[in-house]
């Protein structure tokens, strides 16, 4: 079945009949992507917070010791500098969901995806405040880590889809576009779910419950006598599904696809996983160092970037396709974030 005769929120909803071009691409699209990077630096130095024991630099929750400019040493520096950053993205995306409004969007579900993001911001900040407020509960601190990847992939999928190449013939062929888009999928969430694993290793202290790499007390299969060592070797064992998944699906990408983007990405995703578990094993080596703990979290984040960036692809017409986006009728069109 072409994918153009499929039901998804992925047809031209703007009613405008243009297509866009590199040279006239639209503000609302650079501003996703700056989401995107900007998000991926917030993650990065979150983990930073963490891995340094910053967490609870500022007792306080919105100011800090009283201020909302404290002296910016030791501690307080990554924490506040780690809040002030996360108050730019959201002050940012609100500029970029301005932009959505007043630009004409390809997919006009897009306006409403940014409002979603702007809630998940919202949300995302109170979050914060409760983690530090109630003194670094695991499951808050947990889903807040949780959240921010969550806001990343959703970011994502608004700056691939409101790319001006969008229909330039990035999405595989026919024969492989449903294996690629299932396996993308699959995937991204195992990434995620790994990710929402290794915050609860984090926040556990679970990080050395296994000291040993790559056994775990001395062992392949270690004795599940406490929590944080089945905590821990589970995140190991997702780790290599999550590698194995990845692979395939680059694999894929790369070999049975025609798509330039889609090889790139699938190329960039093999080795993104394959260095997200040597950095996993490293963290370990060097006892939770903050520079490997930090990188890890970040390669997390990027493997989850451009995982949900090849899945959202697999959408995009074909080079086998027609090369225009045929314009549905509009009672079909959702007029809501969720298509």
């Amino acid at each position: 079945m072409n994918l153009l005769e499929e039901e998804d929120p992925f047809h031209n909803a703007g009613g405008t009949g243009r297509t866009m071009t590199k040279k006239n691409r639209p503000q609302h699209n650079r501003a996703f992507l700056i989401t995107i990077a900007w998000t991926l630096g917030l993650l990065f130095l979150g983990s930073v917070v963490h891995a340094t024991e910053s967490s609870l630099a500022c007792p306080d929750w919105p100011t800090c010791f009283g201020t909302l400019m404290p002296e910016m040493t030791g501690g307080v520096f990554w924490e506040h500098l780690h809040r002030l950053v996360a108050g730019g993205l959201l002050l940012f995306f609100l500029g970029a969901t301005y932009l959505t409004a007043r630009e004409t969007p390809r997919f006009l579900w897009v306006r409403w995806a940014a409002l979603v993001g702007v809630v998940l911001l919202v949300v995302q900040a109170v979050l914060g405040g409760v983690t530090v407020l109630l003194k670094l509960p695991d499951a808050v601190s947990s889903s807040h880590l949780g959240l921010a990847f969550i806001f990343l992939g959703l970011a994502t999928v608004l700056g691939v889809v409101s790319s001006p190449a969008w229909d330039q013939g990035l999405g595989p062929a026919q024969d492989v576009r449903r294996p690629l888009r299932r396996g993308g999928i699959a995937a991204a969430g195992l990434v995620l779910t790994q990710s929402l694993v290794g915050a609860a290793v984090r926040h556990m202290d679970a990080g050395l419950a296994c000291p040993d790499v790559p056994l775990c007390l001395g062992q392949w299969i270690p004795p599940f006598q406490h929590h944080l060592v089945v905590l821990h070797f589970s995140h190991r064992i997702l780790g290599l599904a999550v590698l194995a998944v990845v692979l395939w699906v680059g694999h894929t990408a790369f070999w049975k696809s025609a798509s330039r983007s889609l090889r790139a990405l699938g190329l960039v995703a093999a080795g993104t996983a394959a260095s997200q578990v040597l950095l996993g094993f490293l963290s370990v080596y060097y006892f939770l160092a903050v520079i490997p703990v930090s990188l890890h979290t970040l390669l997390a984040a990027t493997l989850l970037t451009v995982l949900v960036a090849l899945t959202t692809l697999t959408w995009a017409p074909g080079p086998d396709d027609s090369g225009e986006t045929r314009q549905p009728e509009a009672s079909s069109i959702p007029d809501s974030a969720g298509g």
